[in-house]
């Protein structure tokens, strides 16, 4: 199979994997702009080889669970459930507003874990969907942007453009000029603030997780409830517990431990 481009056999898995959507051999050609006949092969072999299945009655094609099964053996392998879970399930419990940490993945981020720690009244409950986190457009991505040098951040935000503001809240960032204030902003607080950006009625308050002596950001914990609850005098109660949960999650991140053992692993059976 080595005539075959992997680089595009991913592009297939990526575009099947959104919304886990059963695609057509025509819309596939189309969306990645490959001929029909090229795609076909593609196709084949990512059904030869188990990644993806042809439906009998419709012909058309959707991912099998291998990937899911390879992502959960991978994210239980990082130690992200055993060692960050129960942080953001505290967190969740003392702010009671619903939690997420995402992780940087190249030059994006993307949400690995949850906690819901409302109990009553309101509660926010983010749409299933995609998780990679909109930068211009969340506490999350903005404070992580903030960590960077500012043209890799504007080249991160750039490349995937703002989207439609329709899809955001009222008070999303629209321009290059408004996401460069928010940046500065944003260092000079110390954590990532959006209200009614995101999606409408919802604000978030996130920290970036870096390691003690200094280096690029780990990941992002950040917590959104309602706007009405989201106060200013409670995102400034809020701040002290997020910033403190991601020096918390930096002190024993799990991926870095697990690198950290492979490569003492590695200078042990060397010597």
């Amino acid at each position: 199979m080595s005539h075959i481009p992997a680089e595009r056999c991913l592009d297939i898995i990526e575009l099947l994997a959104d919304g886990a959507v059963a695609m057509p051999l025509g819309e596939i050609a189309a969306r990645l702009q490959l001929a029909k006949s090229g795609a076909h092969r593609l196709l084949a072999t990512l059904v030869d080889l188990g990644w993806a299945e042809q439906d009998a009655e419709t012909g058309f094609y959707r991912l099998t669970m291998r990937l899911a099964i390879l992502g959960q053996q991978f994210f239980v392998a990082t130690g992200i459930p055993d060692i960050c879970q129960p942080l953001v399930d505290r967190l969740a419990g003392q702010s009671r507003e619903f939690v997420r940490l995402a992780v940087v993945d190249g030059a994006s981020l993307t949400w690995v874990a949850h906690a819901q720690g409302a109990t009553g009244g309101l509660l926010y409950q983010p749409t299933l969907g995609s998780n990679t986190v909109p930068l211009h457009a969340t506490a999350t991505g903005k404070v992580w942007l903030a960590t960077l040098p500012l043209e890799q951040a504007v080249e991160n935000v750039l490349r995937v453009g703002f989207g439609e503001a329709e899809k955001y809240g009222p008070n999303v960032i629209r321009s290059l000029d408004a996401l460069l204030k928010e940046l500065e902003a944003t260092k000079r607080r110390g954590y990532g603030l959006a209200v009614n950006e995101g999606e409408p009625g919802v604000s978030a308050i996130a920290a970036a997780i870096r390691p003690a002596g200094g280096g690029a950001a780990l990941g992002v914990v950040s917590i959104a409830g309602p706007s009405a609850r989201m106060t200013e005098e409670r995102v400034g109660e809020m701040a002290p517990l997020v910033l403190q949960t991601a020096t918390e999650l930096a002190s024993f991140w799990p991926l870095r431990i697990r690198s950290s053992q492979v490569a003492s692993t590695s200078r042990m059976v060397a010597a």
